[in-house]
């Protein structure tokens, strides 16, 4: 199971309905500049209220969104009218992910919401199993360096390190594998914070 709630952001989800903005983030908005996604099948696991599902389908990609809140999903469905997400509520260690189905899969802020290191590995290679041959995977994640955890009360996050994230990827091609400090204010409560944050962005050989 998840420990979304516990992390604090479903509650951020129904406090503020625009929780992370309406960009697309870093990893991702690096890769639309330069790529054409146009058909393009695309997974994002734990979507959020869908900023890089919007992205995606703004680019004319098909995407599935997945997400375990109902109220990021009903914040997603109001901030991106427009755009043809498909939105799946689930838990991402209960669906069934289809063998070798997706382009491009994005996995931002999950993992450290996830148990147990077993699970984190279990479900980096369910989402490898479901990317394409030569297609894209993007992961954030808090890794082990430092963290100011006052904004989010009651969260023990998955804290694995960044040599372990890249170690999931071997004989994978690393486009993106940065360690850096990440200071952000969360809208719903005001707290300033930081997170250290493993980026990586990998081509499945």
């Amino acid at each position: 199971m998840l420990t979304e709630v516990d992390g604090g952001y479903d509650q951020g989800y129904r406090v503020v309905e625009n929780f992370w903005g309406t960009a697309p983030a870093s990893l991702v908005a690096a890769f639309l500049r330069t790529q054409n996604p146009a058909g393009f099948r695309v997974l994002d696991v734990g979507a959020g209220e869908g900023k890089n599902s919007a992205a995606f389908t703004s680019a004319g990609a098909c995407v599935d969104a997945l997400e375990c809140s109902a109220a990021a999903i009903q914040n997603g469905r109001k901030l991106f009218p427009g755009e043809h997400i498909n939105w799946i509520q689930a838990d991402a260690m209960e669906h069934a992910y289809p063998s070798c189905s997706y382009d491009i899969i994005i996995c931002y802020g999950l993992i450290h919401c996830l148990p147990t290191e077993a699970a984190a590995r279990d479900l980096i290679l369910r989402l490898q199993n479901s990317l394409k041959r030569a297609g894209t995977i993007f992961v954030v994640a808090f890794n082990n360096g430092s963290h100011d955890l006052s904004a989010h009360p009651g969260f023990k996050p998955l804290l694995l390190s960044h040599d372990w994230f890249i170690q999931q990827f071997g004989g994978w091609r690393i486009d993106v594998a940065s360690d850096s400090i990440l200071f952000e204010t969360h809208p719903h409560n005001k707290i300033p914070h930081h997170h250290s944050l493993t980026r990586l962005s990998a081509v499945k050989p």
